[in-house]
């Protein structure tokens, strides 16, 4: 089987904002399992996670390879457990307001400011039902819990497993630009200003305890971390938490309708993006500048060097001329450096007897009047010149 070519997404010219999302509770009012799977293999909702989180503690087992392997082993007999049957139940999955339309409100937001903005999914949901849902081609990527199908599309094995503290390796993916799962490249070193998404450029989206790995990542790295909460319950018990934790840095109900708090906070992270941007691009052409003038600062060492070298090996008047031409058109020496060239002046016989010429004359008054206080070398050569 031939190696599969990974291709990396490289960065542009507009900076991209990516806006990473948490799906249950978060764009969806409940679990995803909870609308449909669950009451259609006969268990109440309570039950049904009671069972699966007792299986996974008794096992020593993730809690969502637990539910994963619930949902394959109830549905035995009831259904065929199938990447079509998920999706299904996906496109049941309710939405929280204003949600259908908001991925492209912000993209063409973004648009309008010069912001690339992009959509994300790190979720412990099942990917097959996010992508049974009316929004699953809003997303760039969708990063979630999924299933292993055989030739005639039944789930047979967990194929991906996201939990709580795994879901930050799709954050360094997102922004080294580096998409697949399995493409090792995620853990290559990349300069800061060859980041696709920087974190600072990072929104992430999450409502409860199991987003706080993320939450913290993209806080710490100048990112910004929203809590979001029921708008019908008003229940902020949870975010008031994280905010008091320093999970979060912004709080606002998930409301995702033009004019909300949700979307007036966003579109000022996109406005703030935009003018950061610009600073971060001065600031980078500044770094770049200040470091080619350190490489010529070493290269035009290097070449010093080489010059004291083949001034001290010359074997005849050419190219004694030569090399004292070139080294004319360099400043800054050092004393050690000047000394060498004083002691080869008085050594080298091709040098010594030209002294008295007006290239090779000019080239060491010029370099004894850098140092006010000669070294030994340097003092015999100066009572040596016409």
């Amino acid at each position: 089987m031939e190696n599969k070519t990974f291709v990396r997404r490289e960065k542009g010219e507009t900076p991209v904002l990516a806006i990473c999302y948490d799906f249950d509770k978060t764009l969806s009012p409940d679990n995803m399992q909870a609308q449909g799977f669950i009451q259609s293999v006969g268990y109440d909702v309570d039950e049904f996670w009671r069972e699966s989180n007792a299986r996974a503690e008794a096992n020593g087992m993730d809690s969502n390879l637990a539910y994963m392997y619930q949902m394959l082993d109830t549905s035995e007999g009831a259904m065929i457990f199938s990447r079509r049957t998920l999706m299904e139940y996906g496109a049941q999955v309710k939405l929280y307001p204003g949600v259908e339309d908001w991925f492209s409100r912000m993209r063409d937001f973004g648009a309008a400011h010069g912001v690339t903005v992009e959509h994300y999914i790190i979720s412990s949901g099942l990917k097959e039902m996010i992508e049974g849902t009316k929004v699953a081609g809003e997303f760039t990527e969708i990063y979630a819990s999924s299933f292993y199908y055989n030739e005639r599309g039944v789930a047979k094995w967990p194929a991906q497993v996201v939990n709580f503290t795994n879901k930050t390796q799709f954050l360094f993916r997102i922004e080294k630009g580096i998409p697949d799962i399995n493409d090792a490249r995620v853990n290559d070193y990349f300069p800061p200003d060859a980041l696709r998404v920087p974190f600072r450029n990072m929104v992430y989206l999450g409502d409860s305890d199991t987003d706080v790995p993320c939450m913290k990542l993209v806080n710490a790295n100048g990112g910004h971390s929203v809590g979001v909460y029921d708008p019908d319950t008003g229940d902020k018990s949870k975010v008031f938490r994280m905010m008091n934790d320093a999970r979060i840095r912004y709080y606002a109900p998930a409301d995702y309708r033009e004019g909300s708090q949700l979307d007036a906070l966003l579109k000022t992270i996109i406005l703030m993006t935009a003018e950061n941007e610009k600073l971060e691009n001065r600031y980078y052409a500044c770094v770049r500048e200040a470091q080619r003038y350190a490489r010529m600062l070493e290269e035009d060492e290097e070449r010093k060097e080489q010059l004291i070298s083949s001034l001290e090996s010359s074997g005849n008047f050419a190219s004694t001329h030569t090399l004292i031409g070139e080294l004319s058109a360099h400043t800054g020496w050092t004393q050690a450096q000047a000394d060498a060239l004083c002691a080869i002046a008085q050594k080298n016989s091709q040098v010594s007897l030209i002294l008295g010429d007006a290239d090779v004359s000019a080239f060491y008054k010029k370099l004894l009047r850098s140092f006010p206080d000669p070294t030994e070398n340097m003092r015999a050569l100066r009572e040596r010149l016409p």
